[in-house]
């Protein structure tokens, strides 16, 4: 996985909004003991870590800065986890193993979710948060690192030996931002503070009821649940 700038991930880190929109859908299935793949500063974790049940959290994080910051952020939390390896070096399985905006930055991502599906226990839970879209795809998504945007079929095939619980697109109203942003501003390498905050504090609001109008089938990322049987 490429290093993710780094001052993308702490601008990323205020986008409260959007988060919790995000983990609003998957929260209930977060549960038993937990890995979140390329966890970055903490975003999702810090959101999500008083509002499960969990007697483990293991996070993976390759930036070595990064590691290094949830180390410190963590280090009261007995519960969790910090490695700085791949999946496929941790030696045991998971009830719940999540990717979240993470698997675009893997150049191999089908042997990623191979490795997963090995490391997910029976009934276990694998959920992925990834951006959608090839179509708009930009200069920014490859300064980033990311080496994809995705479409909700490569899920259905990819995964196809699991139960599906849902796919839904979110965020209507970011994918037609992002386009702008992707006309006007082509060689933009890192979004403002000010964009960002717009996008989250502005328009995140609106795009809850778009995208609950759209019945979650259109949007700038992916929510992708499956279970293993």
């Amino acid at each position: 996985m490429d290093k993710y700038p780094e001052i993308v991930t702490e601008r990323f880190d205020s986008a409260n909004f959007h988060i919790n929109y995000c983990l609003s859908f998957v929260k209930k299935h977060i549960k038993g003991n937990i890995l979140e793949v390329g966890a970055g500063c903490g975003s999702f974790t810090k959101n999500y870590l008083n509002k499960i049940k969990s007697n483990q959290i293991t996070l993976t994080e390759l930036d070595k800065k990064n590691f290094a910051d949830l180390k410190e952020k963590f280090k009261d939390n007995k519960n969790i986890e910090v490695v700085c390896h791949n999946i496929d070096k941790i030696q045991k399985e998971f009830d719940t193993i999540m990717y979240l905006h993470v698997l675009e930055h893997i150049e191999d991502d089908n042997r990623e979710i191979k490795n997963a599906i090995e490391k997910l226990k029976s009934g276990g839970t694998l959920i992925f948060m990834v951006p959608a879209h090839q179509n708009i795809y930009s200069s920014l998504d490859k300064a980033v690192g990311h080496y994809r945007r995705y479409e909700s079929d490569f899920f259905k095939k990819q995964l196809f030996s699991l139960e599906r619980i849902n796919i839904k697109y979110l965020d209507a109203i970011g994918y037609f931002l992002y386009f702008l942003n992707k006309v006007f501003f082509k060689n933009e390498t890192c979004p403002s503070k000010l964009k960002i905050f717009v996008w989250d504090k502005i328009f995140t609001p609106f795009t809850i009821i778009i995208d609950l109008l759209l019945g979650y089938k259109f949007g700038k990322c992916i929510l992708a649940i499956y279970k293993k049987n």
